[in-house]
């Protein structure tokens, strides 16, 4: 009996080749002619497309038939840059390395499963599931992931842009009023970062403010990545969009990213027009240089990933606090000395 899956590895290998190389087969001995290699290419671009249509399709039917669970997690997968970090080379210079316990729990993250040998419960008390542990915020963890994603941005920034700062603060709002209700309007506002020159002027100035989101947070967990990250992104604008357009008279931009991968579309055109500008500097191709930007974010993300799944939320190890009299005491026995 056939398998459930079989429609997976549903290939007619011969019928391609054939394809191929019937227009140069026609030629039966006589010189190339550019219809040949035209009909070549022709058909090398139909069968490509008919490979995309068949894959599309198996894996729409798949995800038919998986849990939501999984179903969600192969969405993640599937985002530009998602999986960068399991097709790079491991070069270590440029951190695309995992030992062998993260490279199991990132593989734990992308198929939607069960670390191994964690506790049972958070320091925190809740239990100890990836839909609490990628935004406890016992330990800090949600906030050194995203604050690890600003500071790459703003290091990559200084390679092409001038005047960058890291958390720059907004003007303060005094007769100005904004139309939207959210909008961040308080005294020593800042955002991530802030930069001049990346979009062509080299006074031009480009505000810029990271949000990275856990998908499978009970807020995300019903809706698709593509409401998720349109949802954020409308936050993020309302928030701080007016305020930077008619007060800083700037541009502002909004980076949303997943804890696990994947990039909103306004991200996306922030780190392709970076990638562009790295690209003519260093003098690499353009897609040699979007495939390392995109490695780097990923394994940035997969690394703070991991942190949040093995790393300590328990006061055991902290320095001890001393208190004022203590202190006293213990500078008055060293002067002694």
């Amino acid at each position: 009996m056939a398998s459930k899956w079989s429609y997976i590895s549903r290939t007619v290998p011969n019928d391609a080749s054939i394809k191929i190389t019937t227009p140069l087969i026609n030629l039966r001995g006589s010189e190339p002619t550019y219809k040949a290699f035209a009909d070549q290419i022709t058909a090398k671009r139909e069968i490509q497309r008919d490979r995309r249509e068949h894959m599309t399709q198996a894996a729409s039917t798949l995800q038919e038939e998986v849990t939501p669970e999984l179903s969600k997690a192969m969405d993640l997968a599937s985002q530009s840059g998602a999986s960068s970090w399991l097709t790079s080379l491991p070069i270590k210079e440029h951190g695309f390395c995992l030992h062998k316990g993260a490279f199991v729990d990132a593989m734990a993250l992308r198929y939607g499963w069960t670390p191994i040998k964690t506790p049972t419960h958070c320091a925190c008390g809740a239990a100890f599931v990836v839909d609490h542990i990628l935004s406890c915020p016992r330990g800090g963890f949600p906030s050194l992931r995203h604050n690890e994603i600003r500071d790459l941005t703003a290091r990559l920034l200084t390679e092409v842009c001038n005047d960058v700062q890291i958390e720059p603060e907004l003007q303060e709002i005094t007769t100005e009023t904004m139309s939207g209700r959210s909008a961040n309007t308080t005294i020593g506002a800042r955002l991530d970062v802030a930069a001049s020159g990346l979009w062509g002027g080299r006074r031009e100035r480009t505000l810029m403010d990271v949000r990275v989101f856990n998908p499978f947070a009970p807020s995300n967990r019903n809706t698709t990545l593509d409401q998720c990250f349109r949802k954020h992104e409308r936050e993020k604008i309302r928030a701080y969009g007016q305020r930077v357009r008619e007060v800083e008279h700037a541009t502002f931009v909004p980076i949303v990213m997943s804890a696990t991968g994947g990039l909103s579309k306004q991200a996306t055109n922030f780190y392709k027009r970076l990638a562009s500008l790295l690209a003519e500097k260093w003098d690499q191709p353009y897609s040699t240089t979007l495939h390392w930007l995109r490695c780097s974010l990923s394994f940035s993300l997969l690394r703070s990933a991991i942190q949040c799944i093995r790393g300590a939320r328990s006061s055991r190890g902290h320095a001890m606090k001393m208190s004022p009299v203590d202190l006293v005491i213990a500078e008055a026995s060293l002067q002694q000395k």
